[in-house]
């Protein structure tokens, strides 16, 4: 079994056709070993974070861009975030055990949101309507909708890796239904175990081994979390040194987890006068437990 996290950009030579294929596998197990997820849960999850690596390579942006559901059903909260340097994040929250079904019965009433911030002012927010068996078909409704464009996705995820398959429709003034219906069709085929374990290559050959297909260099995919002593600094330094105080005269001090990556920041009083001070701490040389 090979092992890589990659994403695959390729093109039908002879439709106006494109594709991506990505699988996590290091970058999957990093998000798994800080939580542990119920399999029902890391399988929403897995798809959820396929799809993002996917749309990261898909929607130009400078930044990151997020998908995020707020639901009242059992998996109440999912988040996968991806950079434009391919750099992943995610994270879920469920009560009680998730029911087998479509989207409603195992996330309820709500949506998806689908947010891309670029750097400098410039945010874009979509929505993504929680309908349909799965994450994959409510996403090409989402494309189809709001982008205009007729899209494609297989996502799929186990204990030990999640991968996705994007397939999608150029902009062209020739008409050809047909060959974007049998191209879908090839790919219907597809396995778990094909999708999990096959590279890029193997794979698109055994679904499509009579069409022409141009594959472009793999781009590595990778776990980051973008949580920073710094970045929870500034957020508390907008508290106001007052409020900031009060709490740790409270509480003794302030303690800050992040939800993705587990990492814990501890400010005491001392901490508290640094970020009210003209000296802003170095980040390197924190105090974090």
């Amino acid at each position: 079994m090979h092992s890589q996290d990659q994403l695959n950009r390729f093109l039908f030579e002879a439709h106006d056709l494109r594709g991506e294929f990505v699988q996590l596998d290091a970058s999957w197990k990093a998000i798994l070993e800080r939580h542990p997820y119920p399999r029902a849960v890391s399988d929403q999850l897995g798809q959820a974070m396929a799809a993002i690596a996917l749309l990261s390579a898909t929607i130009k942006f400078d930044g990151s861009i997020i998908l995020q559901s707020q639901t009242d059903g059992p998996l109440n909260t999912l988040v996968a975030q991806a950079t434009n340097q391919l750099t992943l994040r995610g994270l879920a929250r469920w009560e009680g055990d998730l029911p087998e079904g479509d989207l409603t019965a195992i996330y309820g009433a709500g949506n998806m949101s689908l947010t891309i911030t670029n750097q400098g002012p410039a945010r874009f927010q979509g929505i993504v309507e929680l309908a349909g068996k799965n994450l994959a078909q409510a996403l090409e409704n989402y494309f189809s909708n709001s982008e205009q464009l007729a899209s494609r996705l297989w996502l799929m995820a186990d204990e030990n890796r999640a991968a996705g398959l994007l397939l999608q429709k150029l902009p062209s003034e020739q008409e050809r239904e047909l060959d974007w219906e049998r191209i879908c069709l090839l790919a219907d085929t597809v396995t778990q175990d094909e999708m999990l374990n096959l590279p890029a290559q193997t794979l698109l050959h055994r679904l499509f081994h009579e069409e022409e297909i141009r594959l472009f260099d793999a781009m590595p995919v990778a776990f980051r979390c973008s949580c920073s002593r710094d970045r929870i600094s500034n957020s508390l330094r907008a508290l106001g040194r007052d409020e900031l105080f009060s709490i740790i005269e409270e509480q003794g001090a302030i303690e800050v987890d992040c939800d993705f990556c587990n990492k814990h920041y501890h400010f005491d009083a001392i901490d508290a006068e640094q970020l009210f001070s003209d000296t802003i701490p170095i980040e390197g040389s924190d105090k974090t437990q």
